[in-house]
């Protein structure tokens, strides 16, 4: 889980990135502060043991939060870089990491289709999604922005900040947004912008897309595809037909976010706000006195809400899409291949197992569930007595809160408008092989739940 070997690599690197420069005076002191080589040593070992307190959310038993370990060869190029610390605001602060973030970029853009775009990476998906809602406002000034309920709720927090009207759309069981409610809004008037979302959060649900897109040829608005969880999955062949055709059609989206530090095996935060006619470019246009002037090349901070951006996101990214290109058929589509596998099979055995009430088939690799219970508190007080009985077993889910909308066919007695259920994001490859592991865990801590 904790790979130490591949730091051998580091070190050869550092040397080889050190040459660029050979015409420098020799620097021969050490760095200021002083701090002495023992003091530094202690003091990581003493982080070591501070950071010792945490899920182990690396290990295929950590099966709850959106957590997905970095690739080594993106901890050791972000490490790499660090040795120059590059900022991507202005060609000034990082010349190369600048282009490394643009070539990575454009491969984000090509894996959706797009030749022509602008794009630039972000802290991560909340600043990816207010640029792009930012951009939407400036040019529908006035019209509401609208997003499932379902869609994160960063979009109302978002459009708050910028003054923007916001509404949310009812969903269907399957946690999608609704059509005839999405109508219903169009219907209304003054709708400028609607948010698809291809993976919640919550439960990993696809939007309809394709209708979606109908719907726009009608009322004109502007598309913009939230995929921050779930865009990489544009590269997965084993989709369900839906949301196969959703991602098919992402294209043809005015804007689109994904979160390389979510299924793009990066560190956070490297988020990604992608616009499909460049000219949106106009309205970031400002003065700086002092940051471009070293360049008449593009700087990035002149497409950019952000200013300091880590140019080590970029150089991390870039040495991925260097070794895992994102193409399907290749090893990294068949990661994503792997998770979604993983998560068909946990919702099989959930589905045919009488302990258990199961959720909408998951569409990406987010499964829902619950343990079974006469009404819906007490399936709430169970699901979070299983968490924390499955936690004994070093099994560690997430729970979640779900409307009584998305299990119309739960035989509950509906005490309560909202239901606690357990939640699982399977985004490691690695729980293709475990799921046998899991489910046995999962089976000791729901029985001593049942029991008590």
């Amino acid at each position: 889980m904790f790979d130490t070997e591949t730091l051998a690599l580091l070190a050869p690197a550092v040397q080889r990135m050190a040459q660029g420069q050979p015409g420098l005076p020799a620097l021969t002191d050490a760095a200021q502060p002083a701090v002495e080589r023992d003091a530094i040593a202690a003091v990581l070992l003493r982080a070591a043991e501070r950071m010792q307190d945490n899920y182990p959310y690396a290990h295929p038993l950590y099966a709850g939060q959106m957590l997905k370990p970095p690739h080594p060869v993106a901890r050791l190029a972000y490490a790499l870089a660090t040795f120059v610390n590059p900022n991507n605001h202005a060609l000034d602060g990082g010349r190369a990491s600048s282009a490394m973030e643009r070539e990575a970029v454009a491969g984000i853009a090509a894996m959706f289709g797009w030749d022509a775009h602008l794009g630039h990476l972000t802290s991560g998906g909340t600043m990816a999604n207010l640029e792009a809602l930012w951009v939407a406002g400036q040019l529908h000034p006035g019209r509401r922005v609208v997003a499932s309920e379902q869609a994160h709720y960063t979009h109302g927090r978002i459009t708050e900040v910028l003054k923007i009207p916001f509404q949310g759309i009812a969903h269907d069981a399957r946690a999608r947004m609704d059509t005839t409610a999405l109508q219903a809004a169009l219907d209304a008037g003054e709708v400028g912008s609607v948010v698809v979302t291809l993976g919640t959060t919550a439960a990993g649900a696809v939007d309809p897309l394709p209708q979606i897109l109908r719907l726009r040829e009608r009322y004109g608005f502007r598309v913009h595809v939230d995929a921050a969880y779930g865009g990489y999955y544009r590269l997965a062949d084993n989709l369900a037909p839906e949301a196969r055709a959703a991602f098919e059609a992402i294209g043809e989206a005015d804007s689109i976010v994904v979160d390389p530090h979510k299924h793009g095996l990066q560190p956070y935060g490297c988020g990604c706000v992608l616009f499909k006619d460049p000219s949106v470019g106009r309205f970031y246009r400002h003065d700086s006195p002092y940051t471009y002037f070293s360049s008449k090349e593009l700087h990035l901070g002149e497409i950019s809400l952000e200013c300091s951006r880590a140019g080590a996101a970029a150089v991390a990214l870039w040495a991925t899409q260097q070794c895992l290109p994102l193409q399907r058929g290749g090893a990294f589509a068949q990661g994503l291949q792997a998770c979604r596998e993983a998560a068909l099979e946990l919702h099989r055995r959930v589905a045919e197992d009488s302990r258990f009430l199961p959720g909408p088939a998951p569409e990406l690799d987010i499964v829902v569930w619950a343990p079974r219970g006469a009404s819906a508190s007490e399936v709430s007080a169970r699901s979070q007595a299983v968490f924390e009985a499955a936690a004994r077993e070093d099994l560690h889910l997430a729970v979640a809160s779900f409307p009584r909308a998305m299990f119309p066919h739960w035989p509950l007695q509906w005490d309560t408008d909202r239901v606690a259920c357990l939640r699982s994001s399977l985004m490691k490859p690695e729980h293709r092989a475990w799921i046998p592991e899991i489910w046995s865990r999962l089976a000791r801590a729901t029985d001593t739940v049942l029991a008590a």
